[in-house]
């Protein structure tokens, strides 16, 4: 199998760390443009869709977006899961995971997308024609990343994890919004925000992922 990365870049960073979590040999290939803030032509050519992480397996059949990927491998490799271990916890860990993509990565992608100059008329992922950038959307966004901290704050409450006692999916998407958010945007978790703080903290020492970028 072979998974398609643009180094960086949060959403392929979740499938990277489910990988990493599972322990499974998956090729990691890296086909952003080293000459631009873009992915290569050649990637774009062969994916219509124009987006990252690709999931490709060995009869060529590839699975795109993030969490249909995991889906797919803890599916596939269901030893040590990742996104809950019966009926209800996998609702709860798909209700927490899907309230970090659109709270949380959501916000971010909406920060970075209409303020970095690399992005200028790319306001939006995907796409072929001219998306401009909005600034308010930079306003709302930090608004909306301030809400994201405080309500996983009160989640974690004095728990090791988003859902509990035990590391799920939920955390790694979590994860990878902030990290993206602190390192990339520069926008700060909150001094108030003392579980999510601790928490981060503890997630970052895992061994799927550190020295990731």
């Amino acid at each position: 199998m072979k998974l398609y990365d643009w180094q960086g870049a949060p959403n392929p960073q979740r499938v990277i760390i489910f990988i990493r979590e599972k322990c499974l040999d998956v090729e990691i290939v890296n086909v952003g443009n080293p000459t631009d803030a873009a992915l290569s032509a050649d990637y774009l050519s062969n994916n219509p869709h124009r987006l990252v992480p690709i999931l490709e397996l060995e009869d060529g059949t590839k699975i795109g977006e993030a969490m249909a990927i995991c889906r797919y491998l803890e599916t596939a490799y269901p030893e040590k899961r990742l996104m809950g271990i019966n009926p209800l916890d996998q609702a709860i860990v798909d209700m927490w995971e899907r309230r970090a993509d659109i709270e949380g990565l959501g916000a971010i992608a909406e920060i970075f997308r209409n303020s970095h100059p690399a992005f200028i008329d790319r306001g939006l992922p995907g796409q072929t024609e001219d998306i401009p950038q909005i600034s308010d959307l930079v306003v709302r966004g930090r608004k909306r990343a301030n809400w994201f901290f405080s309500k996983f704050d009160i989640q974690i409450g004095e728990n090791p994890y988003i859902t509990g006692e035990y590391f799920t999916v939920a955390d790694i998407t979590a994860f990878c919004a902030t990290r993206f958010a602190l390192n990339v945007c520069k926008i700060e978790i909150p001094p108030s925000c003392k579980n999510f703080i601790r928490w981060y903290k503890s997630v970052s020492s895992r061994s799927s992922i550190k020295n990731q970028p």
